[in-house]
């Protein structure tokens, strides 16, 4: 293509296998458009690869094919670390809810005095139970933070007839293990994406100003869209992209 100067690629998107190809042609390749199989589709009994190939290139140079939205490089791999984060952090949270309900399936009923049964009281009474040490309410009222508003009767009320195998006890230590090296992976992934996010900061400043937009959105926000909205012509064609628009037709 660069021996026969050609600057003009239309492509069709066709799963993940446009990326790599894509991937070659960026940095030499001034022009690519990459398009929907439904702007491209040939006429029914006319298809194979060489008819598909002129197909799109006819429509490409008669300028009717749609040109999907693709960002630059740095946006792409900051797509793939804040999305990789969202399914982390949903992971996480049905760990959490498995966890839970482990506990209440042992008669623990922590959750109704805590708000939180992953703070630090009501996670070391967790530890306290799960151990296979023997221990009395005063050990149990020893791990309870001076400020909990509940009452120590309501502390031990909450933990009165728990009763946990060493099975059930060993699923939740699994469990609870799971949730830790979760959350170690998605502290990982913020530092890489602050990494990734640092020559945009004015631009996450910039969003933060809109009410009801915290740091963390705006950087998935940037991700989605990237910086350039020369993009989309119109704001439709953009709430369109985000699937914002229903429309029937």
């Amino acid at each position: 293509m660069i021996q026969n100067d050609c600057q003009n690629v239309c492509m069709e998107s066709t799963g993940k296998y446009y990326i790599p190809v894509y991937n070659v042609l960026e940095s030499h390749i001034s022009n690519i458009f990459v398009a929907n199989p439904k702007w491209v589709r040939a006429v029914k009994g006319e298809k194979d690869d060489d008819k598909d190939a002129k197909w799109i290139a006819d429509l490409f140079k008669f300028g009717i094919v749609r040109s999907s939205f693709i960002p630059q490089k740095d946006f792409r791999i900051l797509r793939e670390l804040t999305r990789y984060k969202y399914k982390l952090v949903n992971i996480r949270s049905s760990e959490k809810n498995r966890f839970q309900n482990a506990l209440t399936s042992g008669n623990c009923k922590l959750d109704m005095v805590f708000t939180d049964v992953f703070g630090k009281s009501a996670s070391n009474i967790i530890d306290l139970i799960l151990s296979d040490n023997t221990y009395t309410d005063e050990d149990i009222l020893s791990k309870v933070h001076k400020k909990c508003k509940a009452s120590p009767d309501m502390d031990l009320d909450s933990i009165n007839g728990t009763d946990l195998t060493p099975v059930q006890k060993s699923r939740i230590e699994l469990v609870n293990d799971h949730i830790k090296q979760l959350s170690s992976n998605i502290q990982r992934l913020d530092k890489l994406i602050d990494l990734m996010i640092e020559p945009y900061e004015d631009y996450i400043s910039f969003l933060c100003q809109i009410p009801g937009v915290s740091r963390n959105f705006a950087i998935t926000l940037l991700s989605e869209i990237g910086i350039d909205m020369n993009q989309f012509t119109s704001i439709r064609r953009l709430t369109s992209w985000a699937g914002l628009t229903p429309s029937s037709n």
